[in-house]
């Protein structure tokens, strides 16, 4: 099966304590302008119904403006809202399980932080894999140990699908990740949280860019 064709470029995971008083549509809407071009919906406390309201809105924004749209976790609110895709922990339904119920064409992404996750994910059909933490992060209570640069560089250079990484990541180190073998780089709080979001995207794409040129 081919994989899809996506863009990780800059992949921005919302999250609803660091936007403050900003609904989601309106922290995406800025992300995107500011050069998102990956969008997933992260909400692990929200409630089933909360949530599809959510996502139906965020589909509606980022498929106007061509950006793919991911939701965390939930795969049943990804194929209620036709999403493009899903991305699954480590501890969440088993990635062969998932592939086996989704749509041919619909992404599937894995977070690993080891090879053997990472060839594992990928024997499993997934389309991407999360990578990291890559450094230190305080947006995830439970965060592991920052892997480094150089796990995440030897991850990529063992799988054939794109890798994006993740985990303390900012307009300080972005291009790091990528020089390393990364095709993207997720953030949430160096974006969602920022007080100029667009601004914030912004750097962080043009820094990502030059490096994938």
């Amino acid at each position: 099966m081919d994989k899809p064709k996506i863009n990780l470029s800059l992949y921005v995971v919302t999250d609803r304590y660091l936007s403050g008083e900003l609904l989601p549509g309106k922290v995406v809407e800025q992300a995107i302008k500011g050069g998102a071009a990956c969008i997933q919906l992260r909400d692990k406390e929200g409630a089933g119904g909360e949530l599809f309201k959510s996502a139906l809105e965020l589909k509606e924004i980022t498929e106007k403006r061509n950006v793919t749209f991911i939701i965390n976790d939930r795969l049943d609110i990804a194929l209620a809202v036709k999403a493009d895709g899903v991305h699954l922990g480590q501890e969440d339904l088993p990635a062969a399980v998932a592939r086996s119920i989704m749509p041919e064409a619909m992404i599937l992404g894995v977070s690993v932080n080891t090879v053997q996750q990472a060839l594992e994910a990928q024997e499993a059909g997934a389309s991407y894999l999360g990578v990291g933490p890559v450094f230190s992060t305080t947006t995830k209570i439970d965060a592991r140990p920052p892997i480094g640069l150089d796990a995440l560089s030897k991850i990529c250079s063992q799988v054939n699908i794109p890798v994006v990484g993740i985990g303390g990541i900012d307009a300080g180190n972005a291009s790091l990740v990528i020089e390393s073998g990364a095709h993207g780089v997720a953030v949430v709080s160096s974006v969602v949280g920022a007080k100029d979001i667009t601004r914030a995207a912004e750097i962080i794409s043009c820094a990502v860019s030059k490096v994938l040129k």
